[in-house]
């Protein structure tokens, strides 16, 4: 089971997002909705992340005395995407009662490829879809909004490998058959992370799926005081939606 998010929420993490689900379900059939509801996820991790730099940026403490908030380097030197403003989550929060909400969505999806060169053609624009009830598509974002995922204590819990994992589980088993594919616990990944020892060299996974087994192995140096820059990583995967 997962973790929740905070201490105001007293649903699970899983059962909070398979809400989301359910609220396209009545609409969608499953294999086209979890593209809608996984590229909502993505779009609300990528903005926590964004909004939670720019924030230390605007306020220009410590190291970021001087920093211009509005710098896409800044955002570079600290592998974090750069949301525009149309694009962040909560502006599109502020338009998810609005029947061209799905416009603003795809809107968004456009804007984050031009100002992210490496996720030019992977971000789904599907929002505006006929089959995709506006209502709906607004109580998602809602929903989605009250869950954390790009924040700093989010990503070092990997909560968005987790939430894709699961997603991808569960779509599968709406959709009726699981596709051969099979999701390694994080326990056994975590032994084999221990088993390898990863201080330096090369990670290869041949099944990377959402890239839980490069986060263990980031985590495993960062544990035991190594350098993160002493290993390389390397995977691939057959999937095209768990690859974007």
């Amino acid at each position: 089971m997962a973790k929740k998010v905070n201490n105001n929420q007293d649903e699970p993490l899983e059962k909070q997002l398979w809400k989301a689900a359910d609220k396209l379900r009545k609409n969608i059939d499953a294999a086209e909705y979890k593209h809608v509801v996984l590229g909502l996820i993505f779009l609300k991790y990528i903005s926590d992340a964004f909004e939670g730099l720019y924030e230390k940026l605007q306020k220009g403490e410590g190291e970021y005395a001087g920093s211009d908030p509005e710098d896409r380097d800044e955002y570079k030197a600290e592998n974090v995407f750069f949301v525009p403003p149309e694009a962040r989550w909560s502006y599109l929060q502020s338009k998810a009662k609005q029947p061209e909400i799905g416009k603003f969505v795809d809107n968004a999806m456009d804007a984050i490829e031009k100002e992210n060169p490496s996720l030019k053609g992977v971000l789904p624009k599907v929002f505006a879809r006929g089959n995709l009830d506006p209502t709906s598509l607004g109580g998602l974002i809602d929903l989605v909004g009250n869950i954390a995922l790009g924040d700093v204590k989010a990503r070092s819990a990997d909560i968005l490998g987790h939430v894709f994992e699961y997603f991808l589980g569960q779509f599968a088993l709406a959709e009726g058959k699981k596709r051969g594919q099979f999701y390694t616990p994080r326990s056994v990944v975590e032994l084999l992370v221990e088993i390898l020892e990863p201080y330096n060299g090369r990670v290869f996974d041949p099944c990377c799926g959402s890239g839980g087994m490069f986060v263990h192995s980031e985590k495993f140096v960062a544990n035991h005081q190594g350098k993160v820059n002493d290993i390389s990583i390397y995977g691939q995967e057959s999937n095209l939606t768990t690859w974007r």
